[in-house]
């Protein structure tokens, strides 16, 4: 197990009330999971992932990476995608991707081959002298995914990373981070607001409750490893495929 979450709460103070965030979540992520989790708008999804990127600390309960507790900081080992791009503007492509080895002082020889090979990984070769703002939202969302690869991160946090984008552009990032992946046997640990979404990419799916967030539901799929590159919309009509959304609507719209 990669990660493991060990009876997690999560409670905070506004100016009228304690608000529980998420209760008593437990669960288990094996290496190389592609994990999905779904729920109501305000059931602590985003809350979750800050607690594993080391934005938040749990009121109790422990979160380990690698059998060690996660320090209540960033680090290198646990990469985050957010909705919005985190890009440095004034950097082109390239610096933006191999900026976390500048940081950490990797030679330069070792940098520009990281770099390459990430760069060639998401389809941004020919783009890595362009800034950030000459290129569209997919493109800079692929840029985002590149330079977390490149911290050759222990597990890749998404928060709703194509939340943002056209139905065509977020169905090719669909199928761009299933194949890097696939590629990459990276654990990622990605949330969404859309069912199909999930679907299509998660092979470790969990259902949260309205708040507090607790886990209704967890299950196991194989679709990301049989859906083949640009073919993802056949597999949406699959009796197993409509069966399963169906179960996850009715449990969201609880």
């Amino acid at each position: 197990m990669v990660l493991q979450i060990k009876n997690v709460d999560l409670t905070y103070q506004t100016d009228k009330q304690v608000v529980t965030a998420l209760k008593n979540i437990n669960l288990q992520i094996k290496e190389g999971s592609f994990v999905c989790v779904l729920g109501p708008s305000g059931c602590g999804k985003t809350t979750l992932l800050r607690i594993l990127a080391g934005y938040h600390q749990a009121t109790s309960g422990e979160v380990l990476l690698d059998n060690k507790p996660i320090s209540p900081k960033p680090d290198r080992h646990r990469g985050v995608v957010f909705q919005q791009q985190m890009l440095y503007p004034w950097l082109n492509i390239e610096d933006n991707v191999g900026f976390g080895l500048k940081m950490r002082k990797v030679p330069a020889k070792e940098k520009r081959e990281i770099v390459d090979h990430y760069l060639e990984m998401v389809g941004l070769s020919q783009f890595k002298k362009a800034k950030s703002y000459e290129l569209s939202g997919g493109m800079k969302q692929r840029a985002s995914i590149a330079r977390v690869l490149a911290n050759d991160p222990r597990i890749v946090l998404m928060d709703e990373p194509f939340g943002a984008l056209d139905a065509m552009t977020k169905e090719q990032m669909q199928d761009n981070i299933r194949k890097i992946w696939k590629e990459t046997h990276k654990t990622i640990f990605f949330i969404t607001h859309d069912v199909e979404e999930a679907l299509l990419l998660g092979t470790h799916i969990i259902v949260l409750s309205a708040r507090p967030g607790r886990i209704l539901r967890e299950m196991y799929s194989d679709f990301p490893y049989r859906i083949e590159e640009g073919k993802s919309r056949m597999y949406r009509t699959e009796p197993d495929f409509v069966k399963r959304r169906e179960e996850i609507i009715s449990l969201i719209s609880l």
